[in-house]
């Protein structure tokens, strides 16, 4: 198969902290892990990526470069995050185009969602395929397309 290159997933580069579960495969790389976190197969966390103490990740998921997530959190399964804000009307590779995503402590994202580059903050339920385009800067459950605030937490 001349002109074909097959790389494997790799973990390499990662700060884990203490007690942390990592199902293979996965794709890690140059990203930080806290204590207690559990990361599930087929996932892929880029670098100059945090993962707060105690947060899982599960399947499927792609935690982009500069995304921050908080302690405590839970991300559903196939939740995408997206850092590229398309100012050129394409995918640009520099990364003064790109946008951080930051999530709070306590935050819960539904299965199938999709953060573009937001702010998200504590105490928030995301519901499973919303897509969050605007900051949360009050807690509470969001849901739908684009993601809006429904109710208070309990």
């Amino acid at each position: 198969m001349a002109g074909v290159q097959f790389l494997e997933a790799k973990i390499r580069d990662v700060d884990f902290g203490v007690d942390v579960t990592v199902v293979k495969p996965v794709n890690l790389y140059g990203c930080k892990i806290g204590d207690g976190c559990f990361i599930g197969p087929f996932v892929e966390i880029q670098r100059d990526t945090v993962v707060g103490a105690r947060t899982r990740v599960q399947s499927h998921s792609f935690l982009c470069e500069m995304v921050t997530i908080g302690e405590d959190c839970f991300i559903g399964h196939g939740v995408m995050t997206i850092n590229d804000r398309f100012q050129q009307g394409s995918p640009s590779s520099a990364r003064e185009d790109w946008g951080a995503i930051q999530i709070g402590n306590r935050v819960s994202i539904g299965s199938n969602s999709t953060l573009l580059p937001v702010t998200i903050c504590d105490d928030v339920v995301i519901g499973a395929g919303s897509i969050v385009t605007k900051d949360i800067s009050k807690p509470g459950v969001y849901v739908g397309n684009p993601a809006r605030f429904t109710r208070p937490l309990p």
